[in-house]
């Protein structure tokens, strides 16, 4: 499979089950595409949670409804409201796992320290770094025929997954990858127009 046949097949999916052949392979694969997955200087500053079984089935069944539920009574959302919510919660539940995405902010500090003449731009790095580990090992699992789809419930839950998961206090949550068997395929995506987003000078 080409390279960008591979990104094509990468889609944001949210019909997921539990139907995968091979756990240990998806997860061997999610690691090894972080390995691969370049950083700034080198720095490594991404750090994976990977959730399957009874820990999948916490986190979506309980952690980030919580947190989510708590925050909508906060913020005075009629109990109505969470309903939505809480069935999409649950599709992400069905899933067979998800992948958490940290950046290591000690690491991010250090470099900071070390190169003052870039300390400004070593957050904006990590960011990218982020980006890229999520999408390298979302690519990489559409090769072994899983769907997937990129979450952001942070920082609303990044309390409660730190307590429960024992995530040391320098991980900083950017994003979670909810990944599975596909069990209803994406839609028909559009793309804006080259010239709207492209210039190429020759």
């Amino acid at each position: 499979m080409s390279f960008l046949k591979s990104l094509e097949n990468r889609r944001s999916i949210y019909a997921l089950g539990k139907n995968v052949a091979d756990g240990d392979q998806a997860i061997e694969t999610i690691k090894e595409a972080v390995r691969l997955s370049p950083s700034a200087f080198n720095s490594q500053t991404g750090r994976v949670l990977i959730l399957t079984g009874d820990a999948q089935e916490k986190l979506w069944g309980e952690i980030i409804p919580t947190a989510v539920h708590a925050a909508m009574i906060e913020q005075g959302a009629p109990e109505s409201a969470f309903e939505g919510t809480k069935a999409k919660l649950d599709g992400f539940k069905a899933a067979f796992g998800t992948a958490l995405f940290f950046e290591d902010q000690d690491v991010v500090k250090s470099l900071q320290e070390q190169f003052a003449l870039y300390a400004d731009n070593f957050p904006v790095w990590s960011e990218q770094g982020s980006g890229i580990i999520a999408v390298n090992a979302w690519t990489a699992l559409a090769e072994l025929g899983l769907g997937g789809n990129l979450q952001h419930y942070n920082p609303l839950i990044d309390e409660a997954v730190a307590k429960e998961f024992n995530i040391p206090t320098s991980w900083k949550l950017r994003a979670q990858l909810v990944f599975g068997s596909i069990e209803a395929p994406a839609g028909d995506k559009e793309f804006m127009d080259d010239d709207d987003r492209f210039i190429v000078v020759k």
